[in-house]
């Protein structure tokens, strides 16, 4: 079952690994939160102090609960609160500051702060790495300390104008076990497990339970990529496939019903690739639904536009082996691609992978079938341009990479300017010719073309889609497409 987190605002259960994520307001603990636990619903905000209450986000898998993590208020008094601990440094020192001040509001936010501290807690404390150290993070670095409680240092870097990265670092061995560098707004699934390694080196009573939680959170990702892939597979065996007919009598006009079939051909293809993607993002735990795509990304792109077309799929010269391994090559391809869908609708043939042309890459997808008038009936579909398949894996696999590679604690979306270059951004030109042949396979069966033998599941075009996945998933610091 996926992985999830709950909210328990009251005190959960002791025996799940818990960590307290504490620092100065507007530091990035909301961001560090969220990115843990895979959570985009915790609120992160720019203004200082919008949390004011601690509250546990307990991860599931399965029902079981993994691991705990408490995104708390920033500290408000550290001086005045550090001033105290020095006077009553000693057993028991978060207790009794605790009973001493749980009804004074002037130290409300540490009393809030050191809650989960003092019922077991391990702490990360989380600093901006791209201001430089103040007389009130040194306070808050020795309250802490004072706790004795097992603590991890992590310095959020949340702009890459400024760094003051080796400053932190050197103040933190002062005062902290384990010092990390995690930038809660990149960080993917392979540095929060990276995250999980660290505090294992906190506390050595704490390695095996947190070996448990690492395991757990493993064997639940591959459970994630393997049902990913095939909705990936599914979903462009759909639309390769895909068949819209429409009946002809004598009072049909050909022509608008044309018309009407490719529109509605179309977007159906369009709906299956939407819920394709949709499923992929409810995997990996994007529960914000008005998150828009990069402006740059070619997905914004409709599927049947000329700028997808141009960037995605094979190069002109791949298509011609591509032609060829489904029995034909991109010549008929061409010569038969406008094929009975040119009556002043559709644009005269402009290139060879331009969308715009030929019903945007769909090869002679109109034919009459039947017997009589009153029998006939046009039919659209299946596409015969094999270069289709190649765009619907390409979106497919960027789609996922988007999805998969999103931090979860990521609230803005930097736009670098987008080339106007149609340079390839897919993965299909970097496929081995014997790639290529499991995708014609594929491609003949998807279509009914290929022998009764063959009509069988794709284990080798599963397997190819599944290492393109892989692939694009771990790839360190790429930009999005």
């Amino acid at each position: 079952m996926i992985q999830h987190t709950s909210v328990e605002p009251v005190r959960p259960d002791a025996s799940v690994p818990e960590f307290a994520v504490l620092g100065h307001p507007n530091e990035g603990k909301s961001s560090v939160v969220s990115t843990l636990t895979e959570d985009d619903n915790i609120r992160v905000s720019q203004v200082p102090g919008e949390t004011t209450v601690s509250r546990a986000y307990t991860v599931k898998i399965d029902s079981r609960e993994i691991i705990r993590f408490v995104d708390t208020p920033g500290f408000q008094a550290p001086r005045q609160t550090l001033a105290w601990f020095r006077e009553n440094a000693g057993a028991g020192i978060v207790d009794r500051f605790l009973a001493q001040f749980k009804t004074d509001p002037f130290f409300a936010d540490e009393c809030e702060l050191l809650t989960p501290v003092a019922r077991g807690a391990g702490i990360i404390y989380v600093v901006d790495g791209s201001r430089p150290v103040r007389d009130d993070d040194l306070a808050e670095m020795e309250i802490l300390r004072l706790t004795g409680r097992p603590r991890m240092a992590v310095i959020n870097s949340k702009s890459l104008d400024r760094d003051y990265t080796d400053e932190w670092k050197a103040e933190f061995r002062k005062h902290f076990n384990v010092i990390r560098v995690f930038n809660s707004n990149r960080a993917d699934f392979y540095e929060r497990i990276r995250m999980l390694e660290s505090l294992k080196a906190i506390d050595q009573d704490w390695e095996k339970g947190l070996e448990s939680v690492i395991r757990a959170f493993k064997d639940d990702w591959e459970r994630r990529n393997r049902m990913a892939c095939a909705y990936i597979t599914h979903g462009i065996e759909t639309m390769v496939g895909y068949v819209r007919t429409g009946k002809v009598t004598s009072r049909t006009d050909p022509v608008r019903l044309k018309e009407d079939l490719v529109r509605e051909y179309q977007q159906e293809i369009r709906n299956i690739e939407k819920t394709m993607f949709s499923h992929i993002r409810e995997l990996f735990r994007h529960k914000l639904f008005d998150y828009p795509l990069p402006e740059y990304s070619v997905l914004r792109h409709d599927l049947f536009s000329d700028r997808t077309w141009e960037v995605l799929g094979l190069t002109r010269g791949q298509l011609t082996t591509a032609g060829a391994l489904v029995g034909g090559t991109v010549g008929a391809v061409l010569d038969t691609a406008a094929a009975g869908l040119t009556f002043g609708v559709f644009t005269a043939i402009g290139s060879a992978l331009g969308a715009g042309s030929a019903l945007m890459g769909v090869k002679k997808i109109t034919q009459r079938g039947g017997k009589g008038l009153a029998g006939d009936r046009l039919r659209v579909g299946p596409n015969e341009n094999i270069q289709f398949m190649y765009v619907l894996m390409d979106r497919a696999i960027l789609y996922y990479t988007h999805m998969v590679r999103r931090s979860h604690g990521r609230r803005d979306m930097p736009a670098p300017a987008a080339s106007d270059k149609p340079e390839k951004m897919g993965v299909s030109t970097g496929l081995t010719p014997a790639q290529q042949k499991i995708c014609a396979a594929f491609f003949r069966r998807a279509r009914g073309k290929a022998a009764l033998l063959d009509k069988k599941d794709s284990p080798d075009f599963v397997l190819l889609i599944s290492q393109l996945m892989e692939a694009a998933a771990s790839v360190d610091d790429s930009p999005d497409k």
